[in-house]
This record gives structure tokens, C-alpha cells and sequence, in this order.
């Protein structure tokens, strides 16, 4: 191997290397995760609805209302699914979805109101991404890596069955309890898939119950800015090379 390709070897030998050891990265001025594996971009808050009506609760009477009221109004006041017992195929959005017995419970909304919610981050270009939606589900009831949230849970974080989600310090707020999917469960479209962050079990639920949500968006992490500058360094100090023997 001569000496100009061995140089270009080392750089995507770098390249390469980054790929494969930064199987979490942070994106998006933090408000983002990056995930290598799965090729998609995860929100940085694990329970960022919670922390957004928390911020409106601290802002004062009305705050709170106001965000819900945001929220629904990002989806038209309706979330098109479909027709079940519940609803012919479009629900409308209520506070009902975000509140429970007249209290407020942060973070945890029946599926319509997950789907509001992740169409609401669309509305604002949360993290400048208008691509943010509920995780997909494999549909399978059981200890499984094939959903978004059980591929987050056992390959990215390195989580185990029966055991709390690994915590890592890229994200913040990882609640271990059951987050939403966005996957209807085929035979009876009167639940939806969910994953549950304290056991890796993956199983239904009816719409209605309240549950935590965890955005999630498809992206390509872009290569790091010093890791180009000296690949571009390397193939520039090649190309001067060749001139100077050409001439």
C-alpha cells in the first residue's frame, strides 16, 4: 500500500471507529440524543411533557391550562385513529386527556393525548424538527428489542430484562414506568402498544390510560466537525503531494 492510501485508509479507519463507539450522542444543542444504532434522535428529556407543565405550573395560575390548551390545538382539536368503541375514528382532545380526578399528573396521558403532544413539538420545530412522533411498536407481547423504545431500552442502553432501564447522563428524567407507543394493537384497535421502562416488557393498553411519552425522530448525526476538518486535512496534504511529484 503506498503512502497517499494509506493515509486515506486511516481516515475512515477514524470515521469508522466514531460510528461505532458513539452509540449515543448528544444533538440538537441538547435537547436531543442520538441514537447510532437505530438511526434516530431521541428527546434528551425522557418525561419532556412533565417538565414543560411543570414549567407552567411555576409560571403562574393559568399556566398550565394554557399549555394544554397549545397542545390541543397543534392537532385541530382531534386525533384521527381507528374507529373503535371509543370513537368513529376521530377523538376529540379534552383536559380530561392530561388530567385524572381533577389533578394534574405530570408527564402521563392517555395515547390520543401522546399523539397531541407529539404533534405539538412539530408545531414549535421542537429541537428544529418537525419529524417527532410516537415509537413504533413490533407488536410483539413480550421481553423484546424490536420496538423503538425496546431497541432504546436493550441495545443502545444495554438494559436487561426484569430491571429498571439503565440511566445514562445524556438524557434526563428516565422514568421507569410504561411510556406509549404509537402502534394500535391490530385485533382491537381499543388499545395501543406500550413499553414499560421498569422491566423491558412490551404489552397493550386501552387508549385511556395515562401513560409517559418519549418523542422520537429519524435522523443522521452529522459527522463531528473536528473529525472532518482533519479528514479534509489529510486528502488536502495528499492532493499536494501528488502535485508535487507531478511537477
Amino acid at each position: 500500500m503506498n503512502d497517499s492510501k494509506m493515509k486515506i485508509s486511516m481516515v475512515l479507519l477514524c470515521v469508522a471507529s466514531f460510528n461505532v463507539d458513539a452509540a449515543l450522542s448528544s444533538v440538537d444543542n441538547g435537547l436531543g440524543v442520538y441514537a447510532s444504532g437505530m438511526d434516530a434522535t431521541w428527546t434528551s428529556d425522557a418525561n419532556l411533557l412533565g417538565t414543560l407543565e411543570a414549567n407552567a405550573i411555576a409560571s403562574g395560575d393559568a399556566g398550565a391550562g394554557n399549555l394544554i390548551s397549545a397542545i390541543i390545538d397543534a392537532s385541530g382539536g382531534v386525533i384521527h385513529d381507528t374507529p373503535n368503541p371509543y370513537d368513529n375514528g376521530t377523538y376529540a382532545l379534552s383536559v380530561s386527556d392530561f388530567f385524572t380526578g381533577g389533578t394534574f399528573v405530570q408527564g402521563r396521558t392517555t395515547w390520543w393525548g401522546a399523539q397531541a403532544f407529539v404533534n405539538y413539538l412539530n408545531s414549535i420545530e421542537y429541537g428544529n424538527s418537525n419529524q417527532w412522533a410516537l415509537p413504533t411498536s413490533n407488536a410483539v407481547a413480550d421481553y423484546d428489542n424490536g420496538s423503538q423504545l425496546g431497541a432504546l431500552f436493550y441495545d443502545e442502553l444495554g438494559g436487561t430484562a426484569d430491571n429498571n432501564i439503565p440511566i445514562n447522563s445524556l438524557f434526563s428524567n428516565q422514568i421507569t414506568d410504561q411510556y406509549w407507543s404509537g402502534t394500535e394493537y391490530a385485533l382491537n384497535p381499543v388499545f395501543a402498544w406500550k413499553f414499560n421502562n421498569s422491566n423491558g416488557y412490551q404489552n397493550v393498553s386501552g387508549k385511556d390510560a395515562l401513560f409517559y411519552v418519549w418523542a422520537v425522530r429519524p435522523s443522521a448525526v452529522p459527522l463531528p466537525s473536528a473529525l472532518w476538518m482533519f479528514g479534509t486535512g489529510i486528502l488536502a496534504l495528499v492532493g499536494l503531494k501528488r502535485s508535487v511529484q507531478a511537477g
